[in-house]
């Protein structure tokens, strides 16, 4: 069976209100509960912010890995973005093609 080994150690709380948890934890973002007053539980976290949750949603990560599989299969093409630019300028149309009016179609 295995065992959680605890460590312990002191810390001062500075004037400011703050301790130290060490280097190691630098810049990592962290839950404080306090339990009861005077015991506070430290837990390293990952926040997400709200308007990236979705991301995290089954169908959203579905979707994402169907999107990440086309991508591998479907490698970007050589292309010519002089002519690109061009097509855009003219409204879409390729050589050879005219464009016709919804009321034609």
């Amino acid at each position: 069976m295995e065992t959680l080994a605890t460590k312990t150690s002191v810390k001062v709380v500075g004037s400011n209100g703050q301790i130290s948890l060490g280097k190691e934890f630098a810049g990592r973002q962290v839950l404080v509960e306090e339990q009861e007053p005077g015991v506070w539980l430290v837990r390293t976290a990952m926040v997400i912010p709200e308007n990236e949750l979705w991301l995290h949603q089954p169908q959203a990560r579905e979707e994402l890995e169907r999107a990440l599989d086309w991508a591998q299969r479907n490698p970007p093409k050589e292309s010519d973005p002089d002519a690109i630019l061009k097509r855009l300028e003219d409204g879409g149309r390729t050589e050879g093609k005219k464009r016709t009016a919804r009321s034609e179609r």
